[in-house]
C-alpha cells in the first residue's frame, strides 16, 4: 500500500516540475529571453544601501510585481518585501527582496533570491500559478502559489531568525485522477507528513503517513522551495 501511495504522490510531483502548462497564455508577441536579473539588482544595491521607500531598491528596467509590508524581525517596525519582475519580459527570473525599517524610517536591504519564486511562465508562456501572494505575518514571511490544475499548490514559510530567513515549512497539494495528495515539510524538525485521499471511494478514504529525515537549515536567498520538496519526497519514497 504504501509503495502505491508514493508512486501517486512522486507523479504528481514530476508532472508538477515537467509538465508545467496552463489555460492562461502569455501574450504571443513577448519574446522569450534568459534572465540577467540578477547582476542588475546587485548593482544598485551596492550602491544604496538604505532607502526611504521601497521602490529605491528597483532598478529602471524592473517593476515590482507583489508586494507586502508586516514585522518581521519583531521590532515594532513594518518591514517590506517586494517581488520584482523584468518590464519587458515576463519569462525572465524574477526576484523578492526583503526590506528591514530603520528606526529613522528608512529601509536597509536584508535579503535577496533569485531562488525561491518559481517562473511565472514555462517555456511555452503558459502561466504557471494563478493567483500568487506574498505576506509578512508574526515574523514569518509566507510565500503561497495557488493552482487547481496539475502543479497544484506549494505554500512556503520562512521565519526571522538569528539574522537569517530560515525555512520552517513548505506544504504541497495536488489534485490528480483517483487521488487528492497533501505533503507537509518541516526541515528544522526533520518531519514529514503525507496524505492520500481517495476520490474514487464514496466514503473518500485517507491515509496518512509520517517520517523522520535529517534535521536541515535552509536559508532564503539560497534554495528553491520546489527543489527541496523534490529532495524530500524522493528521501522517504522507498521507505
Amino acid at each position: 500500500m504504501k509503495k502505491i501511495i508514493f508512486t501517486l504522490l512522486l507523479s504528481s510531483l514530476v508532472f508538477y516540475s515537467c509538465n508545467k502548462r496552463k489555460d492562461t497564455p502569455k501574450s504571443p508577441s513577448t519574446e522569450v529571453k534568459k534572465d540577467s536579473v540578477q547582476s542588475s539588482i546587485q548593482e544598485k544595491q551596492e550602491l544604496l544601501k538604505t532607502g526611504k521607500q521601497g521602490s529605491d531598491f528597483v532598478p529602471n528596467e524592473y517593476e515590482i510585481q507583489y508586494e507586502t509590508e508586516g514585522d518581521l524581525n519583531q521590532d515594532g517596525l513594518a518591514d517590506q518585501a517586494l517581488v520584482l519582475r523584468k518590464k519587458d519580459d515576463s519569462l525572465a527570473q524574477r526576484n523578492i527582496i526583503v526590506l528591514l525599517k530603520n528606526p529613522d524610517k528608512t529601509y536597509r536591504l536584508f535579503k535577496t533570491s533569485r531562488t525561491v519564486l518559481p517562473a511565472e511562465y514555462n517555456e511555452s508562456g503558459y502561466k504557471m500559478h494563478d493567483p500568487e501572494d506574498i505576506s509578512i505575518e508574526n515574523g514569518v514571511l509566507n510565500i503561497n502559489l495557488y493552482d487547481i490544475g496539475p502543479y497544484g499548490n506549494q505554500f512556503s514559510k520562512f521565519r526571522y531568525m538569528n539574522n537569517n530567513l530560515v525555512l520552517t515549512s513548505i506544504e504541497t497539494y495536488n489534485m490528480g485522477a483517483g487521488s487528492h495528495s497533501s505533503f507537509t515539510y518541516e526541515p528544522m524538525k526533520g518531519k514529514i507528513r503525507l496524505e492520500t485521499v481517495n476520490t474514487m471511494e464514496e466514503e473518500m478514504p485517507a491515509t496518512v503517513e509520517t517520517f523522520k529525515i535529517k534535521k536541515e537549515l535552509f536559508v532564503f536567498e539560497n534554495i528553491s522551495p520546489e527543489n527541496v520538496a523534490t529532495n524530500a519526497y524522493n528521501s522517504v519514497g522507498n521507505k
